[in-house]
């Protein structure tokens, strides 16, 4: 029963995640082409590390997770 209850939520929070991913793709926000990702192209390989744009999605997730753990007390 708890299985259950579990897959349910993560499933739940995927879909969120979806539908927030798609809503910041139509917003034509930069995410994924700041300043600070690398990208390299060469003759038979290309490169890409999203280096600002993951300490960006760090530091906005470790926001949001210390006020929902201060909302909770």
């Amino acid at each position: 029963m708890e299985l259950g209850k579990l897959l349910v939520i993560f499933g739940a929070m995927l879909v969120v995640a979806g539908v927030v991913v798609m809503l910041l793709g139509r917003m034509n926000l930069p995410l994924g082409r700041l300043p600070g990702d690398f990208f390299y192209r060469g003759k038979n390989t290309t490169v890409y590390f999203p280096l600002a744009t993951s300490v960006l999605v760090s530091v906005v997730l470790s926001i949001v997770l210390w006020v929902v753990s201060r909302w909770r007390r």
